[in-house]
């Protein structure tokens, strides 16, 4: 941990868990997690960036690759990504290496950025015309040299071309879905692409996380919605749930995750745990053996 204000308070918030000493196993080989939903507004690049960021906590070397025009996920780590910057636009359309646009993330040792710019929006269109479009964000990703633990690849709000390339050069699917009405619609499609690529373009890929985002325990539709997704999805979904919170929303107006923003949030543990479970499971970890408590801190 690096010694700086918020470096000593982020390991405080970990602390606060009571597991910064037993740490988190690491993986044998790169886990690329894909975080997808074609519906806007539900917590993907917020949950992208604050997993990457709590997994980087614990140790492990975690890149996120920003593949939303949106540049979201590069403001809230702190990584200029205006017109000039190289980008993964570079990478994607003409071919240059994944390390000449990876930049490190001050505020948290570990942790790395391929940021986005709105050149990406021409993208989906440059693409179509391209040799192997859908396989060349997985050719960048093999040919990066840097040992990582984690990549994460935050996905535009569609399932258009950069969602695919995504999901081929990826081997699971995180979905967050937000605790409100309509929870579940538009997932069957989202699902149905995913089982598309697997039979032509990546046997590899499958969902192997859902996670419960914007959960108010106050009202009765948060546990409703929550049972739903739970009673389809029994496996896939983690025990730990995100609450509504402002300070995650907060978070990204100073360029930074929740965790080093207010690290002893609800939110920041809350996001502590999911990437806890998410190693753990990984690692083919009892969850039932573990400590971890029922919907986090919710």
């Amino acid at each position: 941990m690096d010694d700086t204000p918020i470096g000593r308070a982020a390991q405080l918030a970990v602390e606060a868990l009571g597991r910064a000493g037993q740490g988190l196993p690491r993986p044998e080989q790169t886990r690329v997690i894909v975080v997808a939903n074609q519906k806007g507004g539900v917590g993907k690049t917020t949950t992208t960036v604050n997993l990457a960021a709590s997994l980087a906590l614990h140790g492990a070397r975690v890149m996120v690759v920003d593949l939303d025009p949106q540049g979201n996920a590069s403001t809230a780590l702190g990584i200029d990504h205006h017109s000039d910057v190289p980008s993964i636009y570079d990478v994607l359309v003409d071919g240059k290496p994944l390390s000449d646009v990876v930049q490190p993330v001050t505020d948290v040792e570990g942790l790395f950025c391929a940021p986005a710019t709105i050149d990406l929006a021409g993208a989906e269109i440059e693409l179509v015309s391209l040799v192997a479009r859908e396989s060349r964000l997985r050719r960048a990703i093999d040919a990066y040299e840097q040992p990582l633990d984690y990549i994460f690849v935050d996905c535009p709000p569609s399932l258009g071309l950069l969602t695919v390339n995504a999901m081929v050069a990826g081997a699971e699917v995180l979905i967050p879905i937000q605790c409100e009405y309509y929870a579940l619609e538009g997932l069957g499609q989202l699902l149905r692409n995913v089982d598309l690529v697997r039979g032509h373009l990546n046997p590899r890929i499958k969902v192997s996380t859902i996670l419960l985002t914007m959960y108010d325990g106050r009202t009765r539709l948060a546990s409703q919605v929550a049972d739903e997704v739970r009673s389809h999805f029994a496996e896939e979904v983690l025990r730990t749930s995100i609450p509504r919170s402002v300070r995650i929303s907060e978070a990204p107006s100073y360029g930074q995750t929740v965790l080093t923003y207010d690290p002893g949030s609800s939110g920041s543990l809350s996001y502590l745990e999911a990437a806890r479970e998410i190693a753990l499971r990984g690692a083919g970890t009892d969850m039932a053996d573990s400590n971890s408590s029922d919907g986090g801190a919710q």
